[in-house]
């Protein structure tokens, strides 16, 4: 009975047919200013085209047998938006200029690396969920607006709604008491939105050296008391 049971089980496994199921993502896009043509596959970025660079860019990691494009994949990119804005123009006069879907975005602020005073790290405010992809990013630094050591990725679609994420890095030498800020606007934002990294230090703790102190003098004790007691019982005998 138990054989049979064995056999059944191992019949059922080799007949089993896994089927994974992969998203395959080409994302062409266009607006009066800017223009996204991207690759993707299970909605990480595989390559874009860097119409400021004027060149196609792999963002994958480097792995033993890379996964590249053709060269031509640029100047197809170049093509395709052109027809792109040429198809809007004739989208928008066709459609009377119909209102543009809005998505609000949502922000966050934190470091890169552990904050040490002094020491050089990186803050990231990632931005989130907006449609239209347009927006303005501003950094301060106690009240201060701040434009060095800034950068930004590209542009990230989120397959689900077609919604963009992007995120916005800024390099700095925290110093005690500073107050870093990252805003941002948009239009489907009622009014800017700020989010806001204080630089705080926490002292050390005392507690566990104090314990430490403590434990280590007891224990001391301890043997002082019970080698007293062994000489004496040895003394007795």
């Amino acid at each position: 009975m138990t054989l049979t049971w064995m056999l059944l089980v191992l019949t059922g496994i080799i007949c089993t047919e896994t089927k994974i199921v992969h998203v395959d993502i080409n994302l062409r896009g266009c607006s009066d200013s800017d223009g996204e043509h991207m690759y993707a596959l299970d909605g990480e970025e595989m390559g874009h085209a860097d119409f400021t660079k004027g060149k196609f860019v792999m963002t994958m990691p480097e792995f033993a047998d890379p996964y590249t494009y053709e060269d031509s994949v640029y100047e197809f990119a170049v093509a395709e938006q052109k027809l792109c804005k040429q198809n809007m123009q004739i989208f928008t006069e066709a459609y009377k200029s119909p209102a543009e879907a809005e998505a609000p975005p949502m922000s966050s602020i934190y470091p890169r690396h552990e904050v040490k005073v002094g020491t050089d790290n990186t803050l990231i405010c990632l931005i989130t969920g907006f449609y239209p992809p347009r927006l303005t990013v501003r950094w301060t630094r106690n009240n201060k607006n701040v434009t060095q050591g800034v950068s930004s990725s590209q542009l990230r679609v989120n397959v689900n709604d077609f919604s963009y994420n992007q995120f916005f890095t800024l390099k700095f030498t925290p110093q005690e008491g500073d107050i870093y800020t990252c805003t941002v606007e948009h239009q489907a934002l009622e009014g800017p939105m700020t989010r806001e990294f204080d630089v705080e230090v926490s002292e050390p703790s005392l507690g566990p050296s104090v314990f430490c102190g403590v434990g280590l003098t007891l224990g001391l004790l301890g043997v002082a008391t019970g080698t007293f007691f062994l000489v004496k019982g040895n003394q007795c005998n």
